[in-house]
């Protein structure tokens, strides 16, 4: 991926002895959701925290956009948005005067209610932000992010707090910032959000990538699908869950609905969270 947007090549870090980020390589293009996914202390953070420039890596380089980090933290800067899981807003001040802050910092002009309206806040802009849900200051802290129209987005679970509908708006605006062109690097707990989002999925344990391919690959590669069969039987009614096995999964399904008092027949493909259980040995949320 030689014109990625975020290109890491043999990144690790070490926390005295801890080793948080153990050699790790990849890339997000121009137009590409990647997403980031992992357990807690996994190394996810830590590796955004390098991406972004607030930490050094002891090992490996970094390039954002053709440009080295942090060499060219600056410039960077300058053209990638970055929303963190912490909030970090000013409380006092209302939603409008936090964008219209940022947006002098970036040295950017930009209309600040077609922001708010964007993320459906325009209504709260003059309000203190210290009166916000935290589902509303996650929107807040979205917005604040593609303030400089960034090339780059790095998003922290960003559905986070947010009620279903909130957080359809904001999937389908990285949707929108990524067709616009942004190279976004997502984390998320949420295995449906990074399903529908991920052109590509980096699963990451111990500090290393363990997988990093799209999502239907990764489960044509590693996953398996179940069949869910009710029948009655005698007059209790039974079920059984089959594992179909590839080529022979059509086989399986004509058997079992050719068996006598077959009530429903529901196929399951593998989830994401069961693919990395199956890689790892464990969830994505322990």
């Amino acid at each position: 991926m030689d014109q990625a947007s975020i290109q890491a090549v043999g990144l690790s870090y070490a926390y005295g002895d801890t080793l948080a980020v153990d050699d790790i390589s990849f890339g997000v293009a121009a137009g590409e959701v990647l997403g980031f996914l992992g357990p807690n202390g996994a190394g996810k953070s830590t590796t955004i925290r390098m991406l972004t420039g607030q930490l050094s890596p002891h090992r490996g380089s970094i390039r954002i956009l053709g440009m080295d980090m942090p060499g060219d933290r600056t410039a960077i800067q300058g053209r990638i948005g970055v929303c963190f899981e912490e909030k970090n807003l000013y409380l006092e001040m209302t939603a409008h005067e936090n964008l219209a802050f940022f947006a002098t910092l970036f040295g950017v002009t930009v209309d600040v209610d077609a922001l708010l309206e964007r993320v459906g806040l325009r209504e709260r802009g003059r309000d203190r932000v210290s009166s916000f849900s935290k589902g509303m200051r996650q929107r807040l802290m979205i917005t604040r992010a593609l303030i400089n129209t960034p090339d780059v987005l790095f998003l922290d679970e960003p559905t986070d707090g947010l009620d279903p509908v909130s957080a359809r708006g904001i999937r389908d605006l990285i949707r929108a910032e990524a067709d616009r062109g942004a190279a976004v690097l997502l984390t998320t707990h949420d295995m449906h959000e990074a399903d529908e989002l991920s052109d590509r999925v980096a699963f990451i344990d111990d500090g290393r990538v363990i997988a990093l391919d799209a999502p239907e690959e990764l489960k044509l590669a590693h996953g398996q699908r179940s069949m869910r069969v009710r029948r009655r039987v005698g007059g209790l009614v039974e079920e059984e869950v089959i594992e179909l096995d590839g080529a022979s999964a059509a086989d399986q399904v004509r058997a079992a609905v050719a068996k006598e008092g077959l009530l429903t027949v529901h196929t399951e493909e593998a989830t994401l969270e069961d693919i990395f259980v199956q890689l790892a040995g464990r969830g994505l949320s322990g």
